[in-house]
């Protein structure tokens, strides 16, 4: 009787009358019948996925995951006493991370609130998970809310998961086999499971922001330090680079996205305001004006230091291997090549950015041979791609793994840009790795590049430092010179000095080019300022961007080097500084 009553209903909704269901509920029978082709009358079990597939599913949401672990055990300590079910589902239903009381595993895995469920919408029908990811809200599917019959016992509240580039990346849902009839007797859940999403996004968020600024908003000053509701991730101009949804609500208006916008056109304060509004003042004095004439209360959470230089750089030569030789004692670099080092056995797709010269492709490569896996490799020139070129090099879909070079994908034409997305979709075994010497991020607020294409390969940004950053010039410059001339050719104190005050705009390769010419005119074992080119570049300074602490920093606060560097004498750099209120290091 229920089961055709509920079918009855289905066939209201369809006919257009009103039946008091929620519209999210109305809306996902509606795609249940027209648009995947379902049966209400059926009683469908539960799907659930292989092993080999729930492996997949959970490897590529594996830092998600990581983000969301300390917060479903805590939210599951809450609830188990009221026999919830704690389930994280991946952007495509799947779920791969689950809190249940095991003695009702038999009927929690026969129900489907168990790991490697799948309750994507056009398989499972109406459910919190699947019309969480359709929507991209919460959402409560209480009993025969459900358009499956097999389901019409559950009780569901599904919240979403934002990543910090606004795309949505796992949905955090918690359900009852049984549960009280009224609907509102979900209330608290929801509450429960949409505050429990909302700190699961800031602490991945928080998880990939340690080396920049996050600057986190709340309404009340109470809970500023311990949860709020926003946050941001800011670049050393103030530029947005990463959020949480709250943020993107609180913010976003009619830009298509927050990334790449400066925080002083959305609130009353630029990034050198940032100390203000760190811990060591008192919380109610942390008010921030928004130019509505509103207020709210931030906390600033300084970029972290990079770790000790030393121990980084013994890790990855004890390593060795193909990133251990990539760089010398540059904490920024060791830095990267850590995060590469990681990074490299997993499938996450990942972007290099830096400006032309810096290596990217060098490490693309070096990542690819450190991956340990038996895997191909596919290096894509995308300036040079067209359709059909891009299919042939791509080959056909099916099992082949492999990783894939992207090199410069911002020069892919258009309509090459959308067939890759769509392609990358096909052939799951495929790895992107892209190189880029733009922001993509602001590519795609201009409209320049194309979005899927973008969430679908990044995964982990590197940003490769340029070579007027490195703090390792000295040997880059004798690595460099043992690899063209290795019978004890050496600089002479006097080119080294001159070397190192060089700007480098084309980076490694102007690097590599200038040492090609020294050994040529060299006629000796030392090469001397006679036997150097003269810079490639006509301006002398540093770019306007880079800071007067870059520089030092770069040039281990060698004041010479760093007046070559920007193009002035010795006393304007000291004036600086004091101006500046740098300090020396001891």
């Amino acid at each position: 009787m229920i089961a055709h009553n509920h079918v009855q209903e289905i066939e209201s909704v369809l006919d257009g009358r009103i039946t008091g269901r929620d519209s999210q509920v109305s809306d996902s029978w509606k795609r249940c019948v027209e648009v995947y082709g379902m049966d209400p009358s059926r009683a469908d079990p539960a799907h659930i996925v292989t092993e080999t597939e729930l492996r997949e599913h959970r490897m590529q949401a594996e830092r998600m995951i990581a983000s969301a672990r300390s917060g479903l055990q805590s939210l599951f300590r809450q609830v188990a006493r009221q026999n919830y079910t704690v389930l994280l589902t991946d952007a495509k239903g799947v779920c791969v991370d689950f809190f249940g009381d095991r003695n009702f595993e038999t009927e929690l895995r026969g129900s489907g609130l168990f790991m490697g469920a799948d309750w994507s919408e056009e398989l499972a029908g109406t459910s919190a998970a699947g019309a969480c990811i359709v929507t991209g809200e919460p959402v409560t599917i209480h009993q025969d809310d459900h358009f499956g019959n097999a389901h019409t016992a559950l009780s569901c509240t599904a919240a979403p998961i934002y990543d910090s580039m606004g795309q949505l990346a796992a949905v955090l849902d918690i359900s009852l086999l049984q549960s009280p009839s009224p609907k509102s007797s979900q209330n608290l859940a929801m509450s429960m499971v949409t505050a429990s999403a909302r700190r699961v996004e800031m602490a991945n968020l928080m998880a990939q922001s340690r080396r920049e600024w996050v600057l986190r908003l709340s309404a009340s000053p109470e809970f500023l330090d311990v949860d709020p509701e926003a946050a941001v991730t800011l670049d050393g101009s103030g530029r947005i680079i990463g959020f949480t949804r709250g943020a993107d609500k609180l913010f976003r208006g009619n830009a298509p996205t927050l990334l790449g916008q400066r925080i002083d056109s959305l609130l009353a304060l630029s990034v050198d305001d940032l100390p203000d509004l760190m811990r060591d003042r008192p919380t109610e004095d942390r008010v921030v004006n928004m130019p509505d004439g509103g207020a709210l209360f931030g906390h600033a959470i300084a970029p972290q230091a990079p770790r000790s230089t030393g121990a980084v750089t013994r890790r990855l030569q004890s390593k060795g291997g193909s990133l251990a030789a990539l760089a010398g004692p540059d904490p920024e670099m060791q830095r990267l090549l850590m995060q590469a080092e990681r990074l490299a056995t997993t499938d996450v797709p990942l972007i290099l950015s830096g400006e032309t010269g810096t290596g990217k492709m060098r490490i693309a490569r070096a990542l690819h041979v450190a991956t340990g896996k038996d895997r191909d490799l596919i290096t894509v020139e995308c300036a040079a791609q067209t359709p059909d070129r891009l299919i042939e090099a791509l080959g056909p879909p099916g099992p082949m793994r492999a990783t894939l070079i992207l090199r410069r994908i911002e020069e892919l034409p258009p309509d090459v840009q959308a067939l890759l997305s769509a392609l990358l979709d096909e052939r799951p075994g495929l790895r992107p790795v892209a190189t880029s010497c733009v922001d993509l991020g602001q590519a795609v607020h201009e409209g320049s590049f194309h979005k899927p294409l973008f969430y679908r390969i990044s995964g982990a940004f590197l940003s490769v430092p340029p070579l007027r950053k490195r703090r390792d010039l000295d040997w880059l410059m004798d690595r460099l010179l043992r690899r063209r001339a290795p019978d004890e050719l050496r600089l002479s104190p006097s080119a080294r000095a001159e070397l190192a005050g060089r700007v480098w705009t084309g980076n490694l390769h102007e690097l590599e080019r200038v040492l090609d010419v020294a050994v040529a005119l060299c006629d000796g074992d030392v090469i001397d300022l006679p036997d150097l080119p003269v810079p490639a570049d006509s301006g002398p300074a540093a770019p306007e961007e880079d800071s007067l602490e870059d520089v030092l920093e770069a040039c281990g606060w060698n004041m010479a080097q760093a007046a070559r560097r920007l193009g002035v004498n010795r006393s304007t750099v000291m004036r600086r500084v004091r101006r500046s209120g740098l300090t020396l290091p001891l």
